[in-house]
């Protein structure tokens, strides 16, 4: 998709989608792909993403490169545990590669940190633990770290913050800061700023999964107060036919 703005988005008329799927990995046997992360190095786009391997049944993250966005070759799977993986967010901190992919199976929010990016990761620590964290979004702001999880029934959204990326991590005292709206719950991708704004995506899952993303601009964010404004036009929105018929983020 493409616009003049993220909040004006529609398919281009010279490209078919999907651009990427399943048929394209060619080191395991992908079930589907999914959660697509891009970073740019030099000249070229990295996707990062889920690929569900129909042999373990997890999820293991592969990466793809392009020079356009639109035309992407597949490289091969890059991270692989014993419980599955998904939501690969990849950022950048003091000129390292980072990653935080979904890795509720293991009831813990994992760090990891690229040895020779993009194709070597170790893990680094876990920044929380003791519940299913599911699409973990971590943002920078206001010279802290914030970090938006989601649960598995996607009716709850907490939020947490830290003053340093590896420890210390605090739950926000509005805990949580969304509660039983399916909604507006689960994280769609990352926080991103627009017109010096800063804005969250949530997936909208009721009445069914990912039926469109809807975008809230973040009015208030301090240790103890949290406020935002819904978009009220969503970003996208599932068509009910063909490849995006559901799963919207």
């Amino acid at each position: 998709y493409e616009g003049n703005s993220p909040f004006l988005l529609s398919e281009p008329k010279n490209l078919t989608n999907p651009i990427f799927n399943a048929e394209l990995v060619t080191d395991i046997p992908a079930t589907f792909v999914a959660d697509p992360f891009v970073i740019k190095r030099a000249d070229l786009y990295y996707m990062f993403f889920e690929a569900l391997n129909a042999n373990s049944r997890q999820g293991d993250i592969a990466y793809a490169t392009s020079t356009d966005l639109k035309s992407w070759q597949y490289q091969k799977v890059i991270l692989d545990e014993d419980f599955h993986l998904s939501y690969p967010l990849v950022f950048t901190w003091e000129n390292e590669y980072y990653m935080i992919p979904e890795t509720h199976a293991d009831l813990s929010v994992r760090l990891y940190k690229a040895t020779d990016f993009p194709v070597k990761w170790k893990f680094v620590t876990k920044l929380i633990s003791g519940y299913h964290f599911v699409d973990n979004t971590i943002f920078r702001a206001k010279n802290k770290w914030w970090m938006f999880v989601s649960s598995e029934s996607n009716d709850l959204l907490n939020l947490y913050y830290s003053e340093n990326l590896t420890s210390g991590w605090k739950a926000h005292s509005m805990n949580p800061i969304v509660k039983l709206n399916k909604h507006m719950s689960r994280p769609s991708g990352k926080v991103f700023e627009f017109e010096n704004n800063l804005y969250r995506l949530a997936q909208d899952d009721y009445p069914s999964y990912g039926i469109q993303v809807h975008a809230f601009r973040i009015d208030e964010l301090t240790d103890s107060t949290y406020n935002e404004q819904l978009i009220l036009k969503p970003i996208i929105k599932a068509t009910g036919i063909n490849w995006n018929s559901a799963g919207m983020h």
